[in-house]
């Protein structure tokens, strides 16, 4: 009976201690899951992430174009006058604040995991996308409602952007000259045009300026390895198979490059001449092969990923030129070509926008992940 007795006097003095261990256990595991968005995030995002602000820069651009064209003499179809002013300038804060954010994120990144940004910056794939922000930062300062292309401002901002590109020019261009392991014929891959449309880009920004001999230095350094980049490309001299399925979508780029620097020669020349029109036929012939093989993308839309935002900066940069160009030309089938192709380039970046905020959460906390430096743009 005694021990009986001790039996069920101890009984009771275990439960307690059980519950209070396994109350800790579980107090543990959510202050450790509060922690770790920050890590997480560092460890995540790369500079792929800025295809978001490219996307969203271009189509303030877009619509700052849409719009000045409706205010002057040359009247377009009636349904941008519905476009208000508002829209155009809280799209391009958006844009403002989303590109602030990433990059205070990789800024940080850059001190705290320093590694991972130097893994990314020696790989032939992750390298052409450390272009992405200082195209995004040029795109709005083209667009941006406040600061005038004859500003001191925005020349001093012009310069503090386009100087990583140069110097990222110098490295990249340098090593396929001269580097015996970094030869373009072996590493080169789609997302290379990435280095050629930052050069665009610049030039059209010092164009707006006046700055026509920077503009053409520009111009020149960009459109000559597009060819070379283009070369490549077409004739598969890739020695290894760099077109990963996440890849696919920077296929879009092959007419985004020949649309910008359309744009960006009709800034440089003050017409939308033959040049331009050439690039922006040649474009409009690549969209359009690209639009008639859909299942050259089924794979890479298995699951989302931040290179589907390449849809969508690659259909405004076309857009943007075939606004330029129904601008110059008359016609109602140019106009027509125009509409559609702004209509288009809306209604994927609207999709876009919509699924990232969705979809946001899968990119940071993807089950197939671990916790080792990542180039989430390059996993299968």
């Amino acid at each position: 009976m005694e021990d009986k007795n001790q039996e069920l006097f101890q009984k009771p003095s275990i439960q307690p201690v059980m519950e209070t261990s396994l109350y800790t256990i579980q107090e543990e595991v959510a202050t450790s899951k509060s922690l770790m968005p920050l890590s997480l995030i560092l460890t995540r995002v790369h500079a792929g992430y800025f295809h978001i602000t490219l996307s969203i820069s271009s189509q303030a651009l877009l619509w700052k174009i849409l719009s000045n064209q409706v205010n002057s003499s040359q009247g377009l179809h009636h349904i941008f006058h519905k476009l208000p002013t508002l829209s155009f300038h809280l799209l391009w804060c958006l844009a403002l604040s989303t590109q602030a954010f990433l990059s205070l994120i990789y800024t940080l990144k850059c001190f705290l995991r320093f590694n991972m940004v130097k893994q990314e910056f020696k790989h032939h794939v992750g390298v052409n996308y450390l272009f992405a922000p200082w195209v995004s930062w040029l795109l709005l300062l083209q667009s941006s409602p406040w600061v005038s292309p004859n500003s001191a401002l925005y020349a001093s901002l012009w310069w503090a952007f386009v100087a990583p590109l140069m110097a990222l020019d110098v490295k990249i261009y340098g090593q396929w000259f001269t580097t015996e392991k970094r030869f373009l014929s072996e590493f080169a891959s789609t997302a290379s045009q990435m280095t050629v449309l930052g050069n665009l880009v610049g030039a059209r920004t010092a164009a707006l300026m006046g700055w026509k001999e920077s503009a053409l230095c520009m111009f020149s350094l960009g459109i000559i390895h597009y060819l070379v980049i283009f070369v490549t490309l077409y004739q598969r001299l890739s020695g290894e198979d760099n077109s990963l399925p996440n890849l696919r979508p920077t296929l879009c780029l092959f007419f985004a490059v020949p649309s910008t620097a359309s744009s960006a020669w009709n800034s440089i020349s003050g017409s939308f001449d033959t040049p331009s029109k050439m690039m922006f036929y040649l474009s409009l012939f690549i969209f359009a092969s690209l639009a008639c093989r859909p299942l050259l993308f089924k794979k890479c839309m298995k699951r989302f990923n931040v290179t589907w935002w390449a849809y969508s900066f690659s259909l405004n940069f076309l857009a943007l030129s075939s606004a330029e160009y129904a601008h110059d030309m008359k016609g109602i089938g140019r106009k027509g070509v125009m509409l559609a192709l702004s209509a288009l380039s809306v209604v994927v970046f609207l999709c876009l926008l919509v699924f990232t905020v969705v979809k946001f959460d899968q990119l940071l906390w993807d089950e197939d992940q671990d916790d080792e430096p990542s180039l989430g743009f390059l996993s299968d």
